[in-house]
């Protein structure tokens, strides 16, 4: 396995590949990698001839009072278990390889990224939408992959994708999650013990609205007040949405339908965790 740190290093490399006709799989990361981003890399690597995985910490994706500056940055680390799943390259450039001092170009998906998300962290979708978009100008995939927990950055990359034309295919792979249901995340080390057990919450309340969904009701109002309901049991957990959402455009669903995305934000001390099932 070989760093890159250079973007244009990197674009005549993925060139050569697609020249020769290999099929080039992109995974997009931020580093403190855990076995969700892995499985998205064995994904890639079962579908694709070359695999490159990014790390980088996005400053253009946190807010002012965000966590940009302890985010987790574990680079020796990181290499050891890509190089261990078989990655090819990995991309670690730096800021300045990649925001130039004077930019003035965002790319910004209107509409879905005032949801979800969006409409509690005003900006950030801005941040991953512009840097997934000079990702994909410089590695040039056929497919990149994505977790579905992050799931209504899915929704907005598909549909930047669909809107500028890029020639790449998203890969949405499935939540990994720990033996006891928490959903794998770079920002679960933040969590003490106590926290991270009152963490559990998020899950339990999206199996509530998935049992009951599977025995026939379709009525959204009462699957969220269930959701919701089993939120509370958690008091120091507070709750940022509960919301259930067509997954292509996240607008709030009446009635749920195949495919419905249930998604659960709430802060668990100050770490803002995510969560979500797909009915």
């Amino acid at each position: 396995m070989h760093t890159i740190t250079s973007a244009t290093e990197m674009t005549t490399l993925s060139k050569a590949a697609r020249r020769t006709g290999r099929r080039l799989g992109f995974v997009p990361t931020m580093g403190a990698l855990h076995e969700g981003h892995l499985s998205l890399v064995r994904l890639a690597r079962a579908q694709c001839d070359m695999v490159v995985v990014s790390i980088f910490v996005n400053p253009a994706q946190f807010g002012p009072n965000e966590d940009f500056s302890r985010y987790p940055r574990t680079f020796e680390k990181d290499s050891a278990m890509l190089a261990a799943e078989g990655a090819d390259y990995v991309f670690f450039p730096a800021v300045e390889e990649i925001y130039a001092a004077d930019a003035t170009t965002w790319v910004t998906v209107e509409g879905l990224t005032a949801k979800l998300d969006g409409r509690s962290r005003p900006g950030h979708f801005r941040g991953v939408t512009t840097v997934v978009a000079k990702l994909f100008n410089i590695v040039q995939p056929d497919l990149a992959f994505f977790g579905q927990k992050d799931g209504a950055q899915v929704a907005i990359i598909r549909r930047m994708v669909r809107d500028l034309h890029m020639d790449v295919v998203i890969v949405a792979g499935p939540i990994v999650r720990e033996a006891d249901g928490l959903a794998m995340s770079s920002r679960n080390i933040y969590l003490d013990p106590a926290q991270r057990q009152q963490a559990l919450i998020l899950h339990r309340s999206l199996q509530q609205v998935d049992r009951l969904a599977a025995s026939g009701e379709r009525c959204a109002a009462r699957l969220l007040a269930t959701g919701k309901e089993e939120m509370a049991r958690e008091p120091d957990v507070h709750l940022d949405y509960f919301e259930i959402v067509d997954w292509e455009t996240l607008d709030p669903l009446p009635e749920v339908k195949p495919g419905a995305l249930v998604a659960v934000a709430a802060y668990v001390g100050t770490t803002r965790l995510i969560d979500n099932v797909l009915l």
